[in-house]
């Protein structure tokens, strides 16, 4: 088999290229970098072994052992793939690793990467090259030598003219602008740091040379000197959400989606699903039962996504549906019906069972039957309403929610969120079940039923989306974005009363 020395780019995960991600979605064996590592090493296969040997400050990792590492791997027969933040070969040592494969005659492949040099850059605004401006650029390393060297001619490196993009140079920031100085570059030369570059967690500070020894700049930061510093083209941090930490709290099935929309829209987003979907506890007989004898019924009614699903995949035959008339609470659900090729007789304008019980049909002077496949626990609105306009109703378990078990670091990455969504009251209670403390963040609900819950385990509800859909919800919070901001940290944080799950 081949290592395979693959650049993961410099933070978010779209800029990996689509030669890397194949190869991480086969890879028996992922050795990653801590920058690398974010957001893609979810992408291996569940049975990959990862394994984590990012250099942090004060506990370094020694090449030697990683080189060693990845030989004896690729001696394994296994598909090794060693993900390393930005270009393997722009400062990654990844020279290094080829050199130890390839005196170990193990096979290699080299897939380059987005380096931060141009990609933090372009997320801050900032064209390295620029007609009129720029005609070139030069990446240096800041990075200095335990006896203080670096090995850059940085006088001469004033005198050449181009932009300067400098990496690794955050703790040397001070004594780089000194040396830049005195090689002749001014004191008011334009300077643009970006921290954490293409991330959620992006910061752009505009100074200039003399001053960027007293800038507050933390690692991982690129520096990037010259005249084109100063132009401004800013986009990135432009996005609706961005500056904004979110989390998800939807089952493991529907969560991606609704953290991907956010994610393109700018926010950091934390998955923490709080609830699963299960089998009822007869796991699924009851169901079955009914759609083998759908004649007896006048209208099937579906309250959610799950319970369609579910609910169809128990029909089998749509062929049995043919004297049945369908409702479906909103339009997402219903969209479930129509991947099916079935149309359903009535969606109500609101997506809540007051308003489906309202728009629904009274029962002929004979009676009917209506069949409610929803979750195990679940509001009686929908079927006593029903029940109050003559029809007869049977409620069927079509699937339970349960606590998921959250992953121990997403659960403190939810702690520290300015927002959580919710999309159910179940939802709510869960997620205040897992946390270690109360949630002094803000709450955004689907709907009025999910807010009254969060309202009732003491948190603060900022956002209720007048579409009682996941896309309503989205559409919500980005809407609300100014006032999230002005509210950052600035939750209720009081103890949950009332219920628990």
């Amino acid at each position: 088999m081949t290592v395979y020395l693959v650049g993961a780019g410099p933070g978010d995960p779209g800029l990996m290229t689509c030669r890397g991600a194949e190869l991480l979605r086969r890879a028996d064996v992922v050795v990653h970098d801590r920058l690398g590592a974010a957001g893609l090493t979810g992408s291996a296969p569940a049975t990959a072994e990862l394994v984590d040997v990012g250099k942090r400050p004060g506990a370094p990792v020694d090449q030697a052992d990683i080189n060693r590492m990845l030989v004896d791997a690729g001696r394994s027969g296994r598909c090794v793939v060693r993900l390393k933040g930005g270009d393997p070969f722009v400062f990654g040592r990844g020279g290094e690793e080829a050199a130890a494969l390839e005196e170990a005659g193990v096979p290699y492949e080299v897939v380059p990467g987005v380096s931060a040099a141009v990609a933090a850059p372009a997320y801050a605004g900032v064209p390295v090259t620029h007609r009129g401006v720029a005609t070139g650029f030069t990446v240096v390393t800041g990075h200095m030598a335990r006896d203080g060297s670096s090995g850059v001619a940085w006088e001469a490196l004033a005198k050449a003219g181009h932009t300067l993009v400098i990496l690794m140079g955050a703790s040397e920031r001070a004594a780089i602008a000194k040396r830049l100085i005195a090689g002749g570059w001014r004191h008011d030369s334009a300077v643009v740091v970006v921290c954490n570059g293409t991330s959620p967690r992006q910061k752009v500070m505009r100074t200039t040379l003399g001053q960027l020894g007293s800038c507050a700049v933390e690692p991982p930061a690129t520096i990037v000197v010259g005249a084109v510093a100063a132009l401004d083209f800013s986009w990135f941090q432009k996005r609706p959400l961005s500056g904004l930490r979110l989390v998800v709290t939807r089952a493991p099935k529907t969560a991606p989606r609704m953290s991907a929309a956010l994610a393109e829209l700018g926010a950091e987003v934390v998955t923490l699903p709080t609830i699963d979907i299960v089998d009822p506890d007869d796991k699924g007989v009851a169901l079955r039962r009914a759609c083998s004898e759908l004649a007896r019924y006048s209208w099937v009614v579906l309250s959610s996504v799950n319970g369609a699903e579910r609910f169809l995949d128990a029909v089998g035959d749509l062929r049995r549906l043919s004297n049945v008339k369908l409702a479906a609470i909103g339009p997402t659900t219903a969209s479930v019906l129509q991947g099916a090729r079935l149309r359903p007789d009535l969606v109500p304008t609101e997506y809540v069972a007051e308003s489906l019980v309202a728009a629904f049909p009274a029962a002929p002077p004979a009676g009917g039957r209506v069949l409610l496949a929803r979750a195990a626990v679940a509001r009686d609105a929908l079927p006593d309403g029903l029940a109050a306009k003559g029809w007869r109703v049977e409620v069927v378990d079509a699937y339970r929610t349960v606590p998921a078990v959250p992953d121990p670091s997403a659960v403190q990455s939810a702690m520290a969120a300015d927002v959580a969504l919710f999309t159910s009251p179940s939802t709510v209670q869960h997620f205040c079940s897992v946390l270690p403390h109360t949630f002094g963040g803000l709450a955004a609900c689907i709907g009025p039923v999910t807010a009254a819950e969060a309202a009732l385990q003491g948190m603060e509800v900022v956002v209720e989306a007048p579409v009682h859909t996941a896309e309503g919800l989205i559409e919500a919070v980005a809407s609300s974005a100014p006032l999230l901001r002005s509210r950052q940290g600035g939750g209720q944080a009081t103890r949950r009363s009332g219920r628990t799950a």
